[in-house]
């Protein structure tokens, strides 16, 4: 076994309290795409949105402005209700059903992770799994935009059926946020993974870890400083390094 990934295995057993935080790279190896690779959605050419930046499609003013643009691409992209979990996301909710694993910090908004099993989840990105009018706020499940015959989803109300998803040009969810620092801010091992730390705020949440150890594990390096002795980077796929040390 590769010697990093037996350190990152000393550490996991050595600590009380892990907390991961993960993006994209998390839920690629599901088939989920991620969004700035060469493959990712950002570079999915599709005549019906090439008038458009996916920042936009993916905004509060497309929302608004542009409806049925809108909710043709989230149908188009974003519907992960058929999805299964990878190793990583089973190797995580392991070590939280172990008691290692105190809490999972995730930019991503697949829902992959409570499939999985995890329980103590902070979607700083919101996620596809919940959706809610913006009139009246009644709650709806998934299924209401991808099975809406709709081009807009309505509610009974009238309002918009929207993804509890945080758009571009929108706040992150405090609850969410201000859970995901206490827990980083208290644990021992940060596990970082998955992610390209370039989304922001969301890639500053990590400065406020104080603990033992942080791991990066990414498939390309990052240029994050790192400390000689308390730090660690491997460069892999994540699924494939937790496989490895489960």
């Amino acid at each position: 076994m590769d010697p990093k990934i037996e350190t990152l295995r000393a550490w996991i057993e050595e600590a009380e309290s892990i907390v991961f935080f993960g993006g994209a790279g998390v839920s690629t190896e599901s088939g989920v795409p991620d969004f700035r690779s060469k493959d990712g959605l950002y570079n999915q050419h599709d005549v019906r949105f090439d008038a458009y930046t996916p920042e936009y499609l993916l905004s509060h003013d497309c929302l608004v402005r542009e409806p049925e643009v809108f909710f043709e691409f989230y149908r188009q992209k974003l519907d992960a209700r058929a999805v299964e979990p990878n190793a990583a996301h089973r190797y995580l909710a392991e070590l939280e059903r172990r008691g290692k694993l105190n809490a999972v910090v995730t930019q991503n908004i697949d829902g992959l992770h409570q499939k999985a099993g995890s329980r103590r989840v902070y979607e700083i990105h919101g996620t596809t799994g919940r959706n809610y009018c913006m009139r009246c706020g009644k709650a709806y499940p998934a299924d209401a935009i991808f099975s809406s015959p709709d081009p807009v989803p309505r509610c009974d109300c009238g309002g918009i059926i929207r993804c509890d998803v945080t758009l571009y040009g929108e706040s992150l969810p405090e609850d969410a946020v201000e859970g995901a620092l206490d827990a980083i801010a208290s644990a021992d091992l940060l596990i970082i993974g998955g992610t390209s730390l370039s989304v922001y705020p969301a890639a500053s949440f990590v400065r406020v870890f104080r603990g033992r150890h942080r791991v990066l594990i990414n498939k390309e390096h990052l240029p994050f400083p790192l400390h000689p002795t308390r730090d660690l980077e491997i460069n892999a796929p994540i699924g494939q390094v937790f496989s490895q040390i489960g």
